[in-house]
């Protein structure tokens, strides 16, 4: 369609540079100088909308690009009030702050919701300014404004993904956190923060992430420096009050462009560690349980065999000595014999019932069943300890004694024989609970306490009960004999058989002296195979 030149009155509005009005040394002149046309032109092939209006919003101009956003061409709108674009949708308080601002003589940009020619809405982004001549009056009134819907409709879409996403991220139960390299939290969810709170109670997430790197071995530090990242690498955290957490850990790195104008051209990345928890400990507890019935049956054959062996024991401890005494008389005849004293009914008497014994105690000894085959890998000792005091619970129960458990957090593995740890910490507590029974004192208590150093771990398992005479704490180790006055279970090996299994992983077991309120047994384990 043609145009016509602007009026004069909007001819006030040329503020446009003119390429030909340039002096000698290419500096420009005064922009009076342009002519008409050059603005003119300029307004009319402008990428936005503009349309310049009187005093009352009657429409008095409009370029190609009004056309081109709203549908109507410059002969409907001539002489047509702004209104004709209203949706009548946008609230009054919007073009109350509009004219508010045009009557003070500053201009005003916000969003309108307008309708084009063929009833379709859009979005205008506009920008209403007052065109004031010589004298400080408004003239005209100048609008200008494109089509916002695409990038509002693209900024919502991208604040609600961001919504939906921290919605979901927020209420998943997983603990989720993103962190600089610097290892500074960039953001985290609630079950981060309160899982964060539950073991650093006083100190910061940093620390809390330095504890997961630490029992992760390393496997934070690792995706820091070399991105390595890792899945499903479990870990047992303990508070210390026998309610253990089992966590599962995710780690990854993500990539993030820089946001900086300056790099628009040369694209940065920066990098983040994004480290996600689960918290499994319900599952493996119910798989705890499964597995507690499995060791019950376990143990309960392993105290079957512990049972005959000690019985096929005692019977060859019992024949030995009979056999010896034996074999000392027969050697004595034998003796008197080779000097002329002879008595070969008797000799031939003692040497058979000789043989008889040797031959029993040769069938007794090969009818002891064999010990339990088991290789050694690492072990966690408060784990073990943990087992065992769930098979444990019902004779805690039933002899009314309370356990007050203290777990080190920071507890190293041992390498060693996991079936044998298990019933020797178990027959330390039997022991302890069967003094606590026998003692009838109304104070009943076991206090386990693990801890480790460089090189060992100490398990240190106290009972008040009426404790061993000091004369006799090197003679309990000894096959056999026992303090208590009932013999049910092991018959005097129980400690024989702990002090076994301990010199066996190449540690060391005894009974603490100093300690007067009742009995304290302390195991040391070396952390490293030997």
């Amino acid at each position: 369609m043609s145009k016509t030149k602007p009026t004069a009155g909007a001819s006030s509005l040329s503020v446009a540079i003119n390429s030909s009005a340039l002096g000698a040394e290419g500096s420009p002149l005064h922009a009076k100088s342009l002519s008409e046309e050059v603005f003119f032109q300029a307004v009319e092939h402008c990428p936005v909308a503009i349309s310049i209006t009187d005093l009352k919003a009657n429409i008095i101009y409009v370029n190609r690009q009004f056309t081109q956003v709203t549908g109507y061409l410059e002969s409907e709108v001539i002489g047509k009030n702004e209104s004709i674009l209203s949706n009548h949708t946008t609230p009054r308080i919007v073009y109350q702050a509009l004219w508010g601002r045009l009557a003070q003589q500053k201009p005003w940009s916000g969003m309108l919701v307008n309708r084009r020619k063929d009833e379709s809405l859009y979005l205008a982004e506009l920008t209403v300014a007052p065109v004031i001549n010589d004298q400080g009056a408004t003239v005209f009134y100048l609008g200008m404004h494109r089509d916002g819907t695409d990038v509002h409709e693209l900024q919502q879409r991208v604040l609600n993904q961001k919504l939906m996403i921290e919605s979901v991220v927020n209420s998943v139960p997983a603990a989720m956190a993103l962190l600089g390299l610097d290892g500074r939290l960039v953001l985290s969810n609630p079950s981060f923060d309160s899982l964060s709170r539950e073991y650093i109670q006083k100190g910061s997430t940093v620390d809390f992430v330095g504890l997961l790197d630490k029992q992760l071995e390393g496997a934070v530090s690792k995706l820091k420096s070399d991105r390595l990242a890792f899945d499903r690498k479990e870990i047992t955290i303990d508070r210390g009050d026998g309610h253990p957490k089992r966590l599962s850990c995710f780690g990854t790195t993500i990539d993030i462009n820089s946001e900086s104008a300056d790099v628009f051209f040369e694209q940065e990345s920066s990098h983040y560690l994004l480290l996600m928890i689960n918290d499994i400990t319900d599952l493996r507890r119910n798989q705890e349980l499964m597995q507690l019935n499995i060791l019950k049956a376990l143990m309960a054959e392993e105290d079957l065999v512990h049972g005959m062996r000690e019985t096929v024991n005692g019977a060859i401890h019992q024949l030995e000595g009979p056999v010896n005494l034996i074999s000392a008389a027969v050697s004595t005849l034998q003796r008197r014999a080779a000097n002329g004293d002879k008595d070969d009914l008797v000799l031939s008497a003692a040497e058979e019932a000789l043989d008889a014994g040797r031959s029993a105690l040769e069938n007794l000894i090969g009818s002891l069943p064999p010990p339990i085959d088991e290789s050694k890998k690492p072990v966690n000792i408060n784990q073990i300890i943990r087992e065992v005091l769930s098979l444990s619970t019902d004779s805690l129960l039933r002899a009314g004694v309370t356990i007050d458990w203290q777990p080190s957090i920071h507890l190293p593995c041992v390498i060693g024989q996991e079936r044998r740890l298990r019933s020797m910490f178990r027959q330390v507590l039997t022991n302890a609970i069967d003094a606590l029974s026998e003692s009838h004192s109304a104070e009943r208590e076991i206090d386990i306490v693990t801890k480790a150093d460089a090189s060992q771990l100490t398990i240190e398992i106290t009972d008040t009960g009426p404790g061993i005479p000091e004369d006799l704490l090197l003679k309990v180790f000894e096959p056999f004999f026992s303090t208590k006055k009932t013999h049910d279970g092991f018959r005097g090996m129980g400690l024989p058989m702990i002090q076994e299994t301990v010199s066996d992983h190449s540690g060391t077991v005894y009974i603490d002296s100093k300690y007067k309120a009742g009995c304290k047994v302390v195991i040391q384990l070396p952390t490293s195979a030997i």
